[in-house]
């Protein structure tokens, strides 16, 4: 960090940070009442809140941008592509909210979660051809996988702080899916960022002579600019080193996207895996003496 501007805000922001934690946890009603994650539960569900938001939040930006970046969709074109995620998700409240009445919502959550991380599992095989038809199976079964993964967080995680404190700890529990989501963003966006160079200088080791097929590929590029221009050569092995350069460009990008992908779902297998560890809506103790958990 060279640069004064980031070190300083840097510093700011520790600091800042710190005194958040400070008053938080000495005044008698703070703004954000970091005390409730002494509750087993609320602790749990903020992080389940998280992780939801960095899958919710993180697909949203992956899918239009690739859509964009890779396919080269309009805004309408994309719009038509992703559109069926909001179909399931409202397919999905119906469902849930009559197994909601018989069913442990922990078995809902993990359903949840787990279906949403096989959702991203679904997206990883992504190549630089899909559009809507391969989009479909895995934003359907987000959509669907979503309603589990929120609606039963709130009830678990809520549902047994003490009604004064109510108020207060709902704050942080939101704040938690927001910041997931940006976080998430900005993580993927890095990943993007750096997993594309590095899938592209690992193409480009194999874009040499010695590779047939680039040879070729460059060759037929270069013949068909020389008879576009008018036979210069130059100018028309340069066409064909672009194209071949746009060309591995895509798969380096279509596979960071891919990898941004198995993050999330990587961040949702834990989740799951993690969900036992909260106790029943209906045992979860109510008042003050929850605190103490």
């Amino acid at each position: 960090m060279s640069d004064e501007t980031i070190r300083s805000t840097a510093w700011i922001a520790g600091l800042a940070g710190v005194a958040f934690i400070w008053r938080s946890l000495t005044y008698a009603n703070p703004v954000v009442d970091l005390r409730a994650l002494r509750s087993r539960n609320f602790s749990l569900g903020c992080f389940f809140s998280f992780v939801t938001g960095i899958g919710i939040f993180s697909t949203i930006y992956l899918t239009p941008v690739f859509l964009g970046r890779v396919r080269g969709f309009s805004a309408s074109e994309i719009g038509f592509a992703i559109f069926s995620t909001g179909l399931f998700q409202v397919s999905a409240i119906p469902v849930y909210t009559v197994l909601a009445k018989r069913v442990d919502l922990r078995w809902l959550l993990m359903f949840g979660l787990a279906l949403f991380g096989f959702s991203m599992w679904n997206f990883a095989p992504i190549t630089h051809d899909w559009g809507w038809r391969e989009l479909l199976l895995p934003q359907a079964l987000r959509g669907f996988a979503q309603q589990f993964a929120v609606a039963p967080t709130v009830t678990l995680t809520l549902g047994g702080l003490a009604l004064e404190r109510l108020k207060f700890a709902s704050g942080l529990f939101n704040l938690m899916r927001n910041l997931g989501g940006a976080i998430g963003i900005a993580a993927c966006g890095t990943i993007l960022n750096d997993r594309t160079n590095l899938h592209f200088l690992r193409l480009a080791e194999h874009l040499n002579t010695t590779n047939a097929a680039a040879v070729d590929l460059l060759r037929r590029a270069a013949n068909a600019a020389a008879a576009s221009n008018g036979g210069d050569l130059i100018r028309a092995q340069a066409e064909g080193l672009k194209s071949l350069f746009a060309l591995a460009y895509r798969e380096a990008l279509t596979q960071a996207f891919a990898d941004a992908f198995l993050l999330i779902f990587v961040c949702f297998v834990v989740a799951t895996l993690t969900v036992p560890l909260m106790r029943s809506a209906t045992t979860a103790p109510v008042g003050p003496s929850n605190n103490a958990h």
